[in-house]
């Protein structure tokens, strides 16, 4: 990465307002991060990472924000470092179910991350009592509301643990600067049908603010 802890430059880059002010909380004032509001979706969050990065000097990007968590996978109010990002609706419908773009031979829907550092960034959440786990972190430019979706969407995808909807885009936009990627979220609902009065959105905010306190000591 060519930078050591003191020095490393690192941009976060979350979805909106809600996110980036619980991420400042959590990192009070460290000057190493920059805050991005990316946007919504993968396609603004792509585009909005890149001109940054055109712009500014950096060492690591991190997508961060809330997230629906898979039941039995990732519970509400917990906590998923990304072990991979993967763009789940990439791809083609066939008559024997959907084809991801990797197996039509066009590209790639997975996107690596640090696996050092997420494992570090996991390890030291978990030290200080947080609820955090690793698994993979699924970009949907749609997300899940109906019971058969959340259920096919598990099948197809059993080391799946939460999905959101910018960090497929924000990791390739790093990707093409060279820089490595992390993945942050906060769990505020169980992916499937949608029921805003389930959802524990300050919970979540609030534990992202956590993980973020976190990082000011392990970045």
């Amino acid at each position: 990465m060519g930078a050591d802890q003191q020095t490393r430059r690192v941009l976060v880059v979350t979805s909106v307002e809600a996110e980036r002010d619980a991420v400042l909380r959590g990192l009070q004032g460290d000057h190493r991060f920059t805050l991005l509001i990316g946007g919504v979706g993968p396609a603004t969050a792509a585009a909005s990472t890149a001109r940054e990065l055109a712009t500014s000097e950096y060492d690591l990007v991190i997508c961060a924000g809330i997230c629906g968590g898979f039941n039995g996978r990732a519970e509400v109010g917990s906590l998923v470092v990304a072990s991979d990002i993967i763009c789940a609706d990439l791809g083609a419908e066939t008559p024997e179910g959907f084809c991801a773009v990797d197996e039509l031979g066009f590209g790639s829907s997975r996107a690596e991350v640090d696996q050092n550092l997420a494992t570090q960034v996991t390890n030291a959440m978990q030290s200080q009592g947080l609820a955090a786990k690793m698994g993979q972190v699924l970009t949907l430019s749609t997300v899940t509301g109906s019971a058969e979706t959340a259920a096919a969407l598990a099948n197809r995808m059993p080391d799946a643990a939460a999905e959101a909807m910018e960090g497929y885009g924000v990791a390739i936009a790093a990707q093409q600067q060279g820089l490595p990627i992390l993945e942050i979220r906060a769990v505020s609902n169980a992916i499937g049908p949608r029921d805003k009065s389930a959802w524990r959105i300050k919970d979540a905010l609030g534990a992202l603010e956590k993980a973020s306190s976190v990082l000011r000591e392990v970045l």
